[in-house]
């Protein structure tokens, strides 16, 4: 596929919007946690939360994409900020008004998630119609980026703004930046792929043609399986993070804080050390490297004495550049891998399974504490992990998907 001349600066225009919008979610996603914290103070309500931000993209992600890859790309990214804006302003002003209600937030969440079930897909499918695939990879590894910079900056703001200003204000946050998102895109041409064929559009029909373009891509399958099997074990060993840094190394807020900036730090690194330049590395063996990576990290975690806090520190700094790698690698390879009129079903589907097991993983990361508790359940989720990337380093179909890449 052609690409036009200045599709650098077409992306400088998409990030810059996105950079602000993402900036401004994280902030006031952080804040409305830091609301119900400070408000409820029950686990149950922060567990229903984060259910309801991410049960709706979870069921979507299944279907999607169908409408993702039938759909304007340019145009479902703006409806869906539009959306999100719409839905965050009407609570913001339910709060201005005093008429607010728990519901009302799980409410906003759920709207949220739908959107991201839209938007993150169509985005992620944009790229190879807006970049010569060499780029892929550099490109996912800047996206990762300005994720990762507002995972850092997002606590520290929400908390801040939080201390010094009404949630009905903070709210409005995420309403400009969603705006500013919708005005950078309309700068910006984003061709469609051409849709082949003459039949008619047809749901089911589509999802097996998703299905099918999978299983026929040989290692995908697996590939997939193994990415959604290592979140499975990664997500309970990152809801236990707090718990494991009060209970186990006697830490407290500070201590809490300051393993989400290093995380959120390493994080940061790897997702500019993908972005500065191209690397000529099998991308597949790369992302079974970073595997291995992050369950030894867990494993070592589980293993180390009340007074090594320093040293679980430093290892999540490595965690965190290991998870960043990864997840650009990961899109860079899907990317290439499946025809651009196709990704956006692919990537959507893959989004909604991938989010099963961090459901699962809110809602059994206490009966693990409780039952095996914290220091064994990062020494298997640990060993499980590396295991599934030893085996997929031995795999000879998941290392031809990444020849070439």
């Amino acid at each position: 596929m052609e690409h036009g001349k200045n599709w650098k600066q077409v992306l400088a225009v998409i990030w810059t919007g996105q950079g602000i919008s993402i900036l401004s979610s994280s902030v006031v996603g952080y804040a409305v946690i830091f609301y119900l914290s400070l408000e409820t103070g029950s686990a149950e309500t922060l567990a229903f939360a984060a259910l309801a931000g991410m049960l709706p993209q979870s069921l979507l992600g299944l279907v999607a994409g169908v409408w993702i890859d039938r759909w304007d790309r340019k145009r479902t990214m703006i409806l869906a900020d539009g959306f999100i804006a719409l839905c965050t302003l009407a609570l913001a002003l339910l709060f201005r008004f005093g008429a607010a209600e728990l519901w009302h937030v799980y409410a906003l969440l759920a709207c949220r998630s739908i959107g991201s079930a839209f938007h993150t897909p169509a985005m992620e499918a944009s790229m190879p119609l807006l970049a010569p695939a060499a780029q892929l990879t550099r490109i996912a590894g800047v996206n990762q980026s300005l994720e990762s910079a507002s995972s850092i900056a997002g606590p520290a703001l929400g908390a801040l703004l939080l201390a010094f200003a009404e949630l009905s204000d903070i709210l409005l946050l995420d309403v400009a930046g969603a705006l500013i998102a919708c005005g950078s895109l309309a700068f910006v041409r984003i061709p469609n792929p051409p849709r082949s064929g003459t039949q008619r559009p047809a749901l089911l029909r589509e999802m097996r043609e998703c299905a099918a373009a999978i299983r026929n891509t040989r290692g995908m399958t697996q590939f997939f399986g193994s990415a959604i099997l290592v979140l499975f074990f990664i997500m309970p060993v990152g809801v236990l993070f707090p718990l494991m840094t009060l209970r186990h190394f006697g830490g407290g807020v500070c201590e809490m804080s300051l393993i989400e900036i290093v995380w959120g730090g390493g994080s940061l690194a790897g997702g500019l050390l993908m972005g500065l330049r191209s690397y000529r590395i099998d991308k597949v063996l790369l992302i079974q490297a970073m595997y291995v990576t992050v369950g030894a990290s867990f494993l070592v975690s589980g293993l180390l004495p009340p007074a090594a806090f320093a040293l679980f520190t430093l290892l999540q700094v490595f965690s965190g550049i290991a998870g960043s790698v990864f997840k650009a690698s990961f899109v860079a390879v899907v990317q290439r891998r499946f025809a651009p009129g196709m990704l956006g079903r692919v990537l959507s589907l893959y989004s909604g399974l991938s989010m099963m097991p961090a459901m699962l993983g809110v809602v059994g990361s206490g009966f693990l504490a409780d039952s095996i508790g914290l220091n064994a359940t990062f020494v298997l989720a640990g060993a499980a992990i590396v295991a599934i990337g030893i085996a997929g380093c031995c795999s000879r179909s998941m290392r031809r998907l990444g020849q070439g890449i």
